[in-house]
């Protein structure tokens, strides 16, 4: 029997916790053990939870953890280039977990409290630069339409290179298969990054979202 098959779904009753809980520690097998081992921990000791979740398919953990890896840590895109285009895209696909990790990273990499209040407000709110707004509207067309305006990929183009072009809508493109994995499999957010609410996505580029925001 492969690794892949050692770690059987136990479906909870509905809105009684998550679909799929996080793997605890004292059910990590030798290879799961090794898998998780080169992950960062959080302040409190633990791995966060979207980890020992996927750790339940180690085959395709394993293949995705480089790929998601590079985009966060050794990607083209500025560190908060990537932050507006990810908390953009938290709040399209309601992904509750995804906005409450990404805030701080956000905060690190010099987005403003005042401008991660305005996400949800999308690309039209005034506050925002012209370099600024064009992510945001990128990140909504690309959930809206699977695909960058003429005049979007035009404006893109004239301040980043080629490599930085594809990493835009591989990157948007990821933080919305991870949000589908989130709030299908009810991953819980970890409490000491409860504190900010996940805003309802406003502007011409928001859908209906109504009664989503439990499921995350």
């Amino acid at each position: 029997m492969t690794d892949e098959h050692h770690h059987r779904p136990h479906p909870a009753a509905p809105d009684t916790g998550p679909r799929l809980a996080p793997l605890p520690e004292d059910g990590w097998d030798p290879s799961t053990r090794e898998l998780l081992a080169r992950i960062p921990r959080d302040a409190d000791g633990h791995l966060a939870n979207v980890f020992t979740t996927l750790a339940r398919h180690p085959g395709l953990f394993r293949h995705f953890l480089p790929f998601g890896s590079h985009l966060l840590r050794d990607g083209r895109l500025p560190d908060r280039t990537r932050e507006l285009l990810i908390l953009r895209t938290a709040c399209h696909t309601r992904a509750a977990y995804e906005w409450g990790r990404h805030v701080p990273l956000a905060r690190a990499a010099g987005v403003t409290d005042e401008e991660i209040r305005r996400i949800g407000a999308g690309p039209d709110d005034r506050g925002w630069t012209p370099a600024d707004a064009l992510l945001l509207r990128a990140a909504d067309e690309l959930h809206r339409d699977a695909r960058l305006s003429a005049d979007t990929w035009s404006a893109l183009a004239a301040h980043h290179d080629e490599a930085q072009l594809i990493e835009i809508t591989m990157l948007v493109g990821q933080y919305h298969m991870v949000a589908f994995f989130l709030n299908s499999a009810g991953t819980p957010l970890e409490p000491d990054f409860e504190s900010e609410t996940l805003p309802a996505p406003t502007g011409a580029g928001a859908d209906a979202a109504e009664g989503a925001d439990g499921d995350a």
